[in-house]
């Protein structure tokens, strides 16, 4: 099993920046890639940016140019970069770790853009 918990969501102003970070735990050597996914109010799941052992990533489009992610292995931890944000971007954040046999969530974190 992997535990996965998330930290540094909240409110911010359009235009500002946040940094959400995700904390592993468990059987993390099965763990391929790592990532961040967002779900806002009657939206479907989506994915915001993934990782991979290597460091290799990928972002949506909606996203790229304002969002990084980055990964410490050593530390089992990966964080999310926001800047720029838009409203747009309001959603509960998750953060997402896949074995080759199995997919794991965390709890997951709000965030929220608004003057």
């Amino acid at each position: 099993q992997v535990q996965l918990v998330e930290s540094g969501g909240g409110l911010v102003q359009p235009g500002g920046s946040l940094r959400l970070s995700c904390a592993a735990s468990g059987r993390m050597l099965s763990i391929n890639a790592m990532g961040w996914y967002r779900q806002a109010p009657g939206k479907e799941r989506e994915l915001v940016a993934t990782i991979t052992l290597r460091g290799s990533t990928n972002y949506a489009d909606s996203v790229k140019g304002r969002f990084t992610i980055s990964r410490d292995n050593a530390k089992n931890t990966v964080d999310l970069q926001m800047n720029s944000l838009k409203p747009e971007d309001t959603a509960v954040y998750y953060c997402n770790a896949r074995s080759p046999w199995q997919v794991y969530w965390g709890q997951g974190t709000q965030v929220t853009v608004s003057s």
